[in-house]
């Protein structure tokens, strides 16, 4: 607006004149012409300018890396486990594998939990909504891959069943609603509890090392009789609990379709995520579900 009033007052100063009026209007327009042209250029060079500032802004680096990048690894559950199953195949068992969802009678009632019976408080299950109600469930524990397998092997077995399994638990440092377990199972001619103490120590000296050893205490479980608590002695003297056996209910081997009378087996159990934490020195459960990079590099 200023510089079209500017330009009107020259032009009226022009009118003015008594000579050369056609020579200075002339001139007058050349210059306009000029500062047009020259502002016209400058437009289009800053549009241009704003532009490339905004593509560079928007920019995406598409360009292929030319170092490779780094490689994932296997989560510290997934190690332990491998190790585990390593350990116990050298010691001459196979890995078995069952569903998540299960039947609760390979849940409960196979391993004699009678409808109403008091130890099945012990799992908070988590009920699935399929079939009638109550009667499918996410697995408490892996003793139902020890049901599956002598319902389909004939003896002798010597299995071990590791996998996720569920239940109704507040997450806190020891404990998940998931979790993971690995359970051993042996049926042969003549096994005693003899048996079953001989394998938890061999099982404690070659995933531990020679400066540890086991002992059994009584307890009860549904599914075996007599049964107990495993704890394994570290260097330094002190005891920690690991997990659960005792020789295979009679009951148990009889409804899987196993001769009592003829065969005879221990069973154990204890869990995968505690082995880690004990192994590694992780002092919250809840870090190995967090997947946090810098957290999982360590291993």
């Amino acid at each position: 607006m200023a510089g079209g009033n500017a330009l009107g007052v020259i032009r009226s100063l022009i009118g003015k004149l008594e000579r050369d009026k056609p020579l200075v209007g002339r001139a007058l327009s050349e210059a306009v012409a000029q500062i047009k042209a020259a502002a016209d250029a400058r437009s289009v060079e800053l549009a241009e300018i704003m532009r490339r500032d905004l593509l560079e802004a928007e920019r995406l680096d598409l360009t292929e890396l030319h170092e490779a990048p780094p490689l994932g690894r296997l989560h510290v559950i997934t190690q332990t486990q491998q190790r585990l199953e390593d350990v116990f195949c050298a010691m001459g068992y196979t890995v078995a594998e069952g569903p998540e969802i299960e039947t609760e009678w390979h849940n409960f009632g196979a391993l004699n939990f009678p409808p109403g019976h008091p130890a099945r408080d012990m799992y908070d299950t988590l009920y699935v909504d399929h079939g009638p109600p109550g009667s499918t469930l996410l697995r408490t524990h892996t003793s139902p891959v020890q049901v599956r397998v002598m319902e389909n092997q004939s003896p002798p077995l010597y299995v071990v069943a590791p996998g996720r399994c569920y239940r109704q638990d507040t997450a806190d440092a020891t404990h998940m609603p998931v979790f993971h377990q690995i359970e051993g199972l042996v049926v042969d001619d003549g096994i005693t509890l003899g048996d079953l103490a001989g394998a938890i120590e061999t099982f404690t000296t070659a995933y531990f090392g020679p400066g540890f050893t086991s002992r059994l205490r009584p307890s009860y479980f549904p599914f075996t009789e007599p049964s107990a608590e495993f704890d394994v002695q570290r260097p330094d003297g002190t005891w920690l609990e690991l997990g659960g056996c005792g020789v295979v209910h009679p009951s148990v081997l009889e409804v899987c379709g196993v001769d009592p009378e003829r065969w005879s087996g221990f069973a154990f159990g204890f869990g995968i995520d505690r082995l880690a934490m004990l192994r590694y020195g992780i002092g919250d459960l809840r870090d190995l579900w967090t997947n946090d990079v810098r957290f999982l590099e360590q291993f």
